[in-house]
Parts: C-alpha cells; sequence; structure tokens
C-alpha cells in the first residue's frame, strides 16, 4: 500500500482492513479491471480508494500539478456523493490530491470554475456529469480510473443512458472498478460491455450476511404503528436512529408527529432542496438532531455515526431495499438493531419479505410505558454525570440545598426534573386487538325544538349545529338528532339544556339571523326524507307508476302495475306515414303540426319477357327548373350529361339585356345620375339630378367651363 494512504488510515484509526479492503488492494489485481459485490457497510469507499491509489500514483507519495483529472467516481445519488468526496479528502489527505465534486442541484459555474483550476479526483452523479462532458468542461482524455459505486442503484435509477455515455467517453485504456452490493444480470451485462477481462471479487455470505445488525418484527395493533414507532424511540432513546418511509407525504407527516412529541427530528427526502438535504444529514452528524426520517433516498451508501436502530415504518418493497435500509446500521463492526412495524394487515407480506431475504427476524411486540419508565431510570442510574468530580459551586450550593430541603424531597425534585424533560410514553393496544364498535349514545330525557329555516332556505347540519352552540350557548354533547324539513328544522335537545336554551332567545324567540326557536310538547310528525322531484325533461316522464322510483316500470325492485283497460287506448297496427322533424329555426310551436296526407303506395313493378314496355318520362312541367331536361346549359361537374345529344351552353347574361332587370312599381325612372350602389351625395335630391332649363327643369342651365 502506498506510504501516504496507509498513514491516513493508521491516524484514522483502523487497525485491520475489512475483508473487501484485503481483496480489492492485492497487489496482483493492480492493473485489472474489478467487479465487486460486498454487503453495505462494509468499507468499500476506502477499498475502492485504495484500489485506484497504484493507478494513480504508482511509486509516488505525492501528486503532481493539477491539471485534467485522473479518477472519476460516479455515485446515484448527491449525498453519496459528498460522503464519497469527505472519505477521499482524508485518505489523500497526505498526497496532495486535488478532489472536486460535479452533482445535480448545486451550482455548476463553480464547478467549472474547479474542472477550469485542475483537479485530480472527481466525483460526482451520472446526469451533471454528462452534462459537463456535453459542455466540454470535463476533460477525460487524461482519465486512469473510473469507479462506479452502488451501479445497481444507478441502474435502477434510470441512469443506464448516462453511464454508457460517460464510459464511451473515457479512453479505451482506463481501469473500470464497478462496485454493488448485488450483482442482477443488467451490472453484468455492463460490466461485460465497458470492462476488459474484468476479475470478480464477492465478499457476501449468505448465511452471514449482516450478522451484526438484530432482526426484529414488531407486531402492532392496527391503529398503533405510530404510537409502537415513538414507544421505540423513547426506549433507545440515547442512540440516533433512521426511520424509513414510502412516500414524501408520509415522511413529512411523521416526521411533524414525532417533532410535536418533543423528539429533536430532521427529514429527508427527494423534496427537499440540496441545502436542506446537506444541513439534515449534517445535524445528525454533529448530534443536534436523533431522528431522521427519510425515504430510500437515504438508503443507499449514507454512513450517519452511532446509527444503531433502523425503523421501517412502512414496509420495503423488495429485498433489496430491506437489506440497503437495514445497511445503515452495523457498519464496521457496530452492532445495530432493524425493526420492521407490522400491523395485521401486513403480516403475510412480512413473512414473506423475511423468507426471500433469508433473514431469521425475532417477533416482538413494542416496548411498554411501564419498560420504558424503568429504561429510563436505569439510564439516569448509568449516567457519567455521577462520577464527575464537584467543583467548589456545585458543592456550595448543594449545601445550601441541604439546609432548607431533606436529601429525600432533593432526590424527589431532581427526578421529576429529569422525567419532564422526556416525553410520556404511549399506551399500546394488543397486537391482536381488534378496534371496539361504537355504541349508540345514550342521549337521556330529550326535547325537540323547531327553528324557522328549512330546506327551502338551505338549511344543513353542518351550519345549524354551530348555530346553536354559538347562540344558544350549548355545546355539541346537548344536541342529538337534527331534522331538516321543508319550511322548518327539528332540533333534539337534552331535557336539562332547554331552560338554558330559551333563556339565551330574544324576543319572540330569535335566536339570530331572522330564525326563531320555539320548544315543542312533544315529538314532532316528520316528513318522508324522500328525493326531490326532478326537472321536466324532454322526453317526459319514464315512470308511469305514481310510486317511488322501485314502483316503475322496468326497475327490478317491484312488480308492473296494470292500468286500467278504461285509460288505455288502442294502437293502430297500420303502417304509419313518415313524419318530418320540426326544423328548430321555426321557433317553438304551441300545437303539434298537422299530420301529412298518406301517400299512395305504388304498384309492384312487373318484370319479366311478358311485362309491358314503359315509356321514358318527359320533362318535368311542375315549374322545378333544376332538373328540366331541356334547359340549356351544361352538367354540374361530376354528373354524368346523359345519352341524349348535346347542346349547346347557354350564353352568359349581358349587361345590356334589360329582361331580368328589376323594374319598380310606376314604371322606370331615369337614374339619379351616380354610380349603382352608391349614396347619391349630401345635397343631393330625392329626384336624382336637378332637371335643368332645355330639360324639362327650372334651373338655369350650366356653364360651359371653358366659357
Amino acid at each position: 500500500m502506498n506510504p501516504s494512504l496507509s498513514e491516513a488510515l493508521t491516524e484514522r484509526g483502523f487497525d485491520t482492513l475489512t475483508p473487501v479492503q484485503e481483496a480489492v488492494g492485492d497487489p496482483a489485481l493492480t492493473d485489472r479491471d474489478l467487479l465487486v459485490s460486498a454487503q453495505t457497510g462494509s468499507g468499500k469507499t476506502v477499498g475502492f480508494g485504495i484500489a485506484i491509489a497504484p493507478t494513480l500514483l504508482g511509486e509516488d507519495p505525492r501528486f503532481g500539478p493539477a491539471a485534467e483529472p485522473m479518477a472519476l467516481i460516479i455515485a446515484p445519488t448527491r449525498e453519496l456523493a459528498f460522503q464519497v468526496r469527505q472519505e477521499l479528502d482524508w485518505l489523500y489527505g497526505r498526497t496532495g490530491a486535488v478532489v472536486a465534486s460535479c452533482v445535480g442541484g448545486m451550482d455548476a459555474r463553480q464547478e467549472r470554475r474547479a474542472l477550469e483550476r485542475g483537479v485530480h479526483i472527481v466525483v460526482g452523479t451520472p446526469g451533471r456529469l454528462r452534462d459537463h462532458i456535453e459542455r466540454r468542461a470535463l476533460d477525460l482524455s487524461g482519465l486512469r480510473a473510473v469507479v462506479l459505486d452502488e451501479a445497481d442503484e444507478m441502474l435502477d435509477l434510470g441512469f443506464r443512458e448516462d453511464l454508457e455515455f460517460i464510459l464511451g467517453a473515457a479512453p479505451e485504456s482506463r481501469r473500470t472498478l464497478l462496485f454493488s452490493a448485488t450483482v442482477p444480470p443488467a451490472i453484468a451485462k455492463l460490466a461485460e460491455t465497458f470492462q476488459k477481462d474484468a476479475h470478480r471479487v464477492s465478499t457476501i455470505d449468505s448465511s452471514r450476511q449482516h450478522t451484526d445488525i438484530e432482526y426484529q418484527a414488531v407486531r402492532v395493533a392496527a391503529s398503533d404503528s405510530e404510537h409502537a414507532i415513538f414507544n421505540m424511540l423513547r426506549f433507545h432513546h440515547d442512540q440516533s436512529a433512521i426511520v424509513f418511509a414510502n412516500t414524501r407525504a408520509a415522511v413529512n407527516h411523521l416526521s411533524a408527529r414525532l417533532t410535536n412529541r418533543g423528539l429533536n427530528t430532521v427529514s429527508l427526502s427527494g423534496e427537499l432542496s440540496q441545502t436542506e438535504r446537506t444541513h439534515a444529514l449534517q445535524a445528525m452528524r454533529d448530534g443536534r438532531a436523533r431522528v431522521c426520517v427519510a425515504t430510500d433516498v437515504a438508503a443507499r451508501g449514507i454512513d450517519l455515526p452511532n446509527l444503531n436502530l433502523v425503523i421501517h415504518a412502512d414496509l420495503p418493497t423488495n429485498t433489496e431495499s430491506l437489506l440497503h435500509r437495514s445497511g445503515r446500521t452495523g457498519r464496521a463492526g457496530r452492532k445495530g438493531i432493524s425493526a420492521l412495524i407490522v400491523p395485521p394487515r401486513v403480516a403475510k407480506k412480512a413473512e414473506r419479505l423475511l423468507k426471500w431475504a433469508k433473514i431469521n427476524a425475532e417477533w416482538v411486540v413494542a416496548p411498554t410505558a411501564d419498560e420504558i419508565r424503568a429504561q429510563d431510570e436505569t439510564r439516569l442510574l448509568a449516567d457519567p454525570a455521577w462520577d464527575e468530580t464537584i467543583t467548589d459551586e456545585q458543592s456550595v450550593f448543594a449545601a445550601k440545598l441541604l439546609e432548607q430541603r431533606s436529601p429525600e424531597v432533593i432526590a424527589a425534585a431532581y427526578l421529576r426534573l429529569y422525567q419532564s424533560r422526556q416525553a410520556a410514553p404511549e399506551d399500546l393496544l394488543p397486537p391482536d386487538s381488534k378496534p371496539e364498535k361504537r355504541e349508540p349514545r345514550d342521549f337521556g330525557p330529550s326535547k325537540w325544538v323547531s327553528l324557522t329555516v328549512g330546506r327551502g332556505n338551505r338549511a344543513e347540519p353542518r351550519w345549524i349545529l354551530p348555530l346553536l352552540c354559538r347562540a344558544g350557548d350549548l355545546n355539541k354533547d346537548d344536541i342529538g338528532a337534527i331534522r331538516v324539513q321543508e319550511s322548518e328544522t327539528f332540533v333534539e335537545l337534552k331535557a336539562s339544556s332547554v331552560d338554558g336554551f330559551v333563556s339565551h332567545l330574544g324576543d319572540g324567540g330569535l335566536l339570530e339571523d331572522g330564525i326563531s326557536a320555539r320548544v315543542l310538547d312533544g315529538v314532532p310528525t316528520f316528513a318522508p326524507q324522500g328525493r326531490p322531484p326532478r326537472d321536466d325533461r324532454s322526453r317526459g316522464d319514464r315512470s308511469r307508476g305514481d310510486g317511488p322510483r322501485g314502483d316503475g316500470p322496468g326497475h327490478k325492485g317491484g312488480p308492473r302495475r296494470d292500468r286500467p283497460e278504461g285509460d288505455r287506448k288502442p294502437r293502430d297496427a297500420s303502417d304509419r306515414p313518415y313524419k318530418p322533424h320540426r326544423d328548430k329555426a321555426d321557433g317553438p310551436s304551441d300545437r303539434p303540426a298537422p299530420k301529412p296526407e298518406r301517400k299512395p303506395e305504388r304498384p309492384p313493378r312487373e318484370t319479366g319477357p311478358d311485362a309491358p314496355h314503359r315509356e321514358a318520362r318527359g320533362p318535368r312541367t311542375d315549374g322545378d327548373s333544376r332538373k328540366v331536361a331541356d334547359k340549356a346549359g351544361r352538367k354540374p361537374e361530376g354528373k354524368f350529361a346523359g345519352k341524349g345529344p348535346r347542346k349547346d351552353p347557354a350564353p352568359k347574361p349581358s349587361a345590356n339585356d334589360t329582361s331580368k332587370r328589376f323594374v319598380p312599381p310606376g314604371g322606370a325612372r331615369k337614374p339619379g345620375g351616380k354610380p349603382g350602389g352608391k349614396p347619391a351625395g349630401k345635397f343631393a335630391r330625392p329626384g336624382g339630378k336637378p332637371r335643368r332649363a332645355g330639360e324639362g327643369g327650372k334651373d338655369a342651365p350650366r356653364r360651359d367651363k371653358r366659357d
């Protein structure tokens, strides 16, 4: 191993390497492509950092001046990319390596400026890396090694095209290392395409997978899922935890509920911005938050320190998701608990999921309130504060307390202060309990009140109830049934509340807004709550019966009622003539249109050799000029001209032809001198041009302009 990396590992506290780190650091594999499958939390990030060191540094302890990137690390999510960069920063800290990140959601201009200054290692997500390559901001000509971290997750997220583009743009002489928790056929095909004689490294033992994780299947009642999650977080109060949900809405809901109960909670989902997600992870790392509620975006590669509890609020969708979620705990040799919340409706699904994942989980119940209080006492007695040295200031104040109070009173007060800082645990139902049926409420003696508002005034119980509570000084327990009628509303009140209600009425029993109330002596008579009549339609009534819909003809709810024979008209069985529909443009008609006379039937046509010869019909004489046979002119386009002799086309109408001009009554008059269709002018006379002398008029003759 390179001495610079060995010193960095020693400073970090690494005494021994994990199996995957030893396997990829084998000197015999220095120039080989690697396909590595290792379980989550086995130290793959440090492993591929060790594996690519000989390719990047050789025997040199330090890098030379930064220029084009020598190594490219591709991660599926922004959080994992930032985590990989942090790991490489301390691992290559003594080598002078310049590590840059290129991830979505961050400022691309700053990333381009960093690439222009020169880098040795680039860590990024597929989409942003492809964007920089297409913009020629990322030069891959000097690339020596490419690492795909969590390659199976990148394919699941739909990054296949981006990965193929990036690997296709890299030099063929580079090393390609694929790290994945599982190796499905898609990963094997990708390795076959872009790797050369890859060496397979696998450190997964199905019989010992996640041996540092204790799996629990927690049975809870149908309505106690959230309460069980809270009790588990309270029972493990001194440890950090992550709660997984399947949707963003569930993350937001659960995060708000836990925060309201006094737990320092952050959320992590895809709808958050990169800054919000970074702050959430940092709050978990520095201890400001103890619980992280997240979707599966945090299930891959995220390493949160001292995370000892993983709770699956919603069951994972598959075994891979279960293993990756649970892999957030039990990392680097630490122990952890992975608990699945199992209400009765998903019990069978949980059993199948654990069976397919080959996990032997312990079926337990959630911690009870008494167990949580006992755990609080145990933590209090084991608190390191008991062993700390007492300062002079504390000694003086303790002596003052002992002078005023007895030790027992002081200890009890301290215990109350300690318990007040902890949220009270929940009382849970037995896991096999069923929700109790609500018994009808015993209202007791009551009286009825009539209100002067009904269905015709759009009265509804949803606003009558608050009106009674507000104006009559009642609460909802004092009000029973509300029956809205057509013109009034009947309300049932407790007999003990009637006097108080009446005392709040105004003159004449005025309640509010013109609504009056009066107390009835007995139970009112309610009108049947039938369906309001429907508007009349053009098709008429569909039912001939007088009863409800169930009595109508054709309805399966009841038999069809017969009409009296005297009311039924005999039906004419003969053929009826065609009746044309009235045009809507004619407007409505108060009386039906008269029936046209029945057209006589045509006699059947005789056929055969003995049938009489029928002469061709001549031209029509009923005035229809459209189909007169001897009319001049050609046939319309697209129709046959016929077998008769062709006639000359009709001449075009001439302007001199006065046969079709309009002649007003009284004979034709001389035009007014203006062109047809134009006004006669402002000073024109009704008769047209003025008549001058010599033309039969009295006006002076017009002088010639040449005179």
